[in-house]
């Protein structure tokens, strides 16, 4: 499945710690297109391990994160304003 995900780390005390790993472990999963921003497609079970993941980071009473779940991204379209980035080539 092809998955778009974004986060909001509050920038407090441990703010960076979290941000830090929260990105970490995106980067393992998926690619990095934007700041807080990343696609790519996964199982179901890959899915699974990255919530997991992330659940032990993300404090749910000051950050935020969002997943977006698409079954095939060539339903998708892209538009750049400004710098095209050749990062996010998974869109058609």
């Amino acid at each position: 499945m092809y998955i778009i995900l974004m986060y909001d780390i509050l920038t407090d005390e441990k703010g960076s710690k979290v941000s830090r790993n929260t990105f970490k472990i995106c980067k393992k999963y998926l690619t990095h297109i934007q700041k807080s921003v990343f696609e790519g497609n996964l199982t179901e079970l890959d899915l699974m391990k990255l919530k997991s993941e992330l659940d032990s980071y993300i404090r749910k009473d000051k950050d935020s994160l969002i997943i977006f779940k698409n079954r095939n991204e060539r339903w998708l379209e892209k538009e750049f304003l400004g710098i095209e980035d050749d990062k996010t080539s998974n869109f058609f």
